[in-house]
């Protein structure tokens, strides 16, 4: 998944974007309010950790900007206010959900996952398709009860492809959720991990490249 941090706390912000991407999501991360409304007219995240005290424009009103445009992207707040008032603004704004500071960085993985997964539009992190079992919390992934292991990228590209089981995605697509700002991707790194990931999966799914147009996940017939 592809995430965005906006968070001015050079301490704390290096610690959660390092935290987000030892589990495999590709972070850009922003310490200022108004460059990062900037970022969001035209860059499409899957959620966005924003805190409420930003310099230039406050985690508020980016929000607010970033609803009036009509994006739905799902926002976790963070603050260190402790004035319920707040709380309640950021919900009626339209932020997702919303974390007080101090706070313990497992509570802080766990509200990340729900919100990756109400974005995905799934109540659950474990999906099972075919042969295979995939389960995001526990970063595991079984083919007929056997484990197999898989890298970051890798399990996140599965997680991608099994959500668009039957479905044609892009290049594009798969790169945006994969890769951030930061990341030197080569042209050709997606098939890089398609075919190891191809390998390691065998024959409990197929991943056709569709030419022109990225590719297609399927059950093969039989299971």
């Amino acid at each position: 998944m592809r995430l965005f941090l906006v968070e001015d706390d050079p301490d704390l912000g290096d610690a959660l974007g390092r935290r987000l991407k030892q589990d495999g999501n590709a972070v850009d991360w922003e310490q200022d309010g108004e460059a990062a409304n900037d970022i969001l007219k035209y860059q499409k995240y899957d959620a966005i950790i924003l805190d409420i005290e930003l310099p230039s424009l406050d985690g508020i009103a980016v929000l607010r900007a970033l609803r009036r445009r009509g994006d739905a992207t799902s926002v976790l707040m963070l603050t260190a206010r402790s004035k319920m008032d707040d709380r309640i603004d950021a919900l009626d704004i339209g932020a997702d959900d919303y974390l007080s500071k101090p706070f313990d960085v497992r509570e802080f993985d766990a509200r990340c996952r729900a919100l990756l997964r109400r974005s995905a539009g799934v109540a659950s992190s474990s999906i099972n398709v075919g042969k295979v079992q995939f389960d995001g919390i526990a970063k595991l992934v079984h083919i007929d009860d056997m484990q197999i292991t898989l890298p970051n990228r890798e399990f996140r590209l599965l997680e991608i492809l099994l959500g668009s089981i039957g479905r044609v995605v892009s290049k594009g697509q798969i790169s945006e959720q994969l890769f951030d700002f930061d990341d030197e991707a080569g042209p050709n790194a997606i098939e890089v991990y398609v075919g190891r990931l191809r390998r390691k999966l065998g024959n409990a799914l197929t991943i056709q490249t569709v030419r022109g147009m990225g590719y297609l996940t399927e059950v093969p017939k039989g299971q």
